[in-house]
């Protein structure tokens, strides 16, 4: 009995004798290897056809077109890597100041700390500094709180009978105090320069005084306008002065505003003010905005001057 069937590559009807059923050849229209339906043979398996390569329209290879789309992209990596670099960079100065200026607030209430366990021992705070013979300064606060800021081998080398400058007291003197440099300040905790000051007022002078008034020791009841209210110390910057050396500032010298520049005078190098102790211990940052009448009822320590809330 013949079979009918269709050739699936042309479509093709064809009849053909039952005897050829499973078995493969030719489309007799098409050519493509067919199977008459009926048999236990399978189809071969077509066999894929090649891919071709698709040249580019300048001729170039793909590896080519590739590495060039690998370098684009590597450059844009990196330039949105700068980007954020820029974005961040001042936001991690600006926490690396922030830390800078809490330890120098810290350096401030280590010494306040000093003070007053210097007033219990000795009934005074230490005087701004210890006379010569001749009166004039010879040695400096910042030695005799040594012992209270945990530095009592320091102190122990130091002569009393010598200049604070004398060979041996240099050996001293040029020992860094972490506790007297502002980590803000370009030599940082390594530095011998002092970033802290008392501020001080001949000692003849007629009318209001400081909290320390040359080399003379002030009692915690001597402090009329409140312990609150008064200066005990202040931050400076680029005086050059040593830690050891008997040297701060002068009331009557004082700059206004805080912070410009004016040599010997209240400043720091943060941003926007600087740091003071006061005398009842507390820390504060003093904006470089405040008043000079405001300052100076704070420098004196009997002055009854009123200092408005928030300055």
């Amino acid at each position: 009995m013949p079979i009918q069937f269709t050739c699936p590559y042309c479509g093709k009807e064809t009849n053909v004798d039952d005897k050829y059923a499973g078995q493969s050849g030719p489309c007799s229209t098409c050519g493509q290897t067919i199977t008459v339906p009926g048999g236990e043979k399978a189809l071969p398996p077509l066999a894929a056809a090649p891919m071709k390569s698709v040249p580019s329209s300048g001729g170039g290879s793909t590896g080519g077109v590739i590495a060039i789309i690998a370098v684009v992209c590597v450059v844009g990596v990196l330039a949105c890597g700068g980007i954020l670099i820029a974005l961040l960079l001042p936001a991690v100065q600006a926490a690396r100041e922030a830390a800078r200026r809490a330890q120098c607030s810290n350096n401030l209430k280590q010494i306040a700390i000093a003070f007053h366990n210097y007033h219990d021992t000795y009934g005074t705070f230490p005087p701004a500094y210890i006379p010569d013979e001749d009166g004039n300064p010879k040695h400096s606060w910042r030695v005799l709180i040594l012992p209270f800021l945990e530095q009592s081998p320091l102190y122990d080398m130091y002569d009393f009978d010598e200049p604070w400058d004398s060979p041996n007291n240099l050996a001293v003197a040029n020992t860094p105090i972490p506790a007297y440099a502002c980590p803000s300040s370009p030599g940082g905790p390594g530095s011998c320069e002092t970033n802290y000051m008392v501020i001080t007022c001949p000692p003849d002078q007629q009318g209001p005084k400081t909290a320390f008034p040359g080399p003379e020791g002030t009692k915690i009841q001597h402090i009329i306008d409140g312990t609150s209210n008064t200066l005990l110390v202040v931050e400076v910057i680029g005086t050059g002065v040593n830690w050891a050396e008997p040297v701060d500032l002068d009331a009557s010298t004082i700059g206004f505003p805080l912070g410009s520049g004016v040599a010997m005078s209240p400043d720091s190098n943060h941003p926007g003010g600087l740091n003071a102790a006061m005398c009842d211990g507390s820390v504060r940052f003093l904006a470089e905005t405040v008043s000079p009448q405001v300052f100076n009822a704070m420098v004196t320590r009997d002055g009854g001057e009123t200092i408005p809330m928030g300055y």
